[in-house]
């Protein structure tokens, strides 16, 4: 299927290509937490590869109790800004069971968010972590056991192979504590509140980032 038009980093021509890795961000109503880490990982993407689908890179997300068509929130859209990232054309969804069919990797906001998408089914316990469980194992991935984002489809390949080798640490490398794998809702809370958590996702995706693409930010 085809990513609906503005969801995902490319247009629905090339997002139908078959050698794509698709990253879903999932939180509650997908106006606040995965609207920021979606934008805030295509900024990132784009700032790492120039153009981040000739990767084959993909980015989404959906809400557990999604606000079907609705903008995401001020505050979230401010902090984008902020952070340099674009905030403009979005529109939330309600998370279905199509969007975790397609997805590769699934990153939530919280632990209970993980657990709404695993009990979904679809073989999607090796591929749902929390965004800061997945920043936690990815750290202790040593980036030359990955493929090299340089060859031809290398960017696709490393992603999945990162995803792999994070399921398979998972077991070992436990957080220190129950809410170290959490992200918390600003949803009504004050912009000082929103750039905390803007700060926290960007802190977070910043290791992925760069071990999906094997390159640091440039800025």
């Amino acid at each position: 299927m085809i990513a609906p038009q503005g969801r995902g980093i490319a247009g629905p021509d090339t997002a139908a290509k078959a050698d794509t890795f698709r990253i879903l961000h999932v939180s509650t109503g997908n106006v606040c937490r995965s609207p920021i880490t979606e934008r805030l990982t295509r900024h990132a993407l784009t700032d790492r590869l120039g153009d981040p689908f000739a990767g084959g890179l993909v980015v989404e997300s959906a809400g557990t109790w999604g606000h079907e068509g609705a903008p995401m929130e001020a505050h979230a859209a401010t902090v984008l800004a902020d952070l340099g990232a674009d905030p403009h054309g979005f529109t939330g969804r309600e998370l279905l069971d199509e969007h975790v069919i397609r997805a590769d990797l699934v990153l939530t906001a919280t632990r209970d968010h993980r657990a709404q998408v695993i009990s979904m089914g679809h073989s999607a316990g090796l591929r749902t972590f929390t965004l800061k469980e997945f920043t936690r194992l990815v750290r202790a991935i040593d980036p030359a056991t990955l493929p090299d984002p340089e060859r031809a489809g290398g960017v696709v390949e490393r992603a999945r192979a990162l995803v792999q080798a994070a399921a398979a640490l998972r077991g070992w490398l436990l957080a220190p504590n129950a809410e170290a794998d959490e992200v918390h809702d600003p949803y009504g809370a004050p912009i000082t509140f929103f750039r905390s958590i803007g700060d926290e996702i960007n802190q977070a995706l910043d290791p992925v980032l760069t071990a999906l693409t094997g390159r640091s930010a440039r800025s």
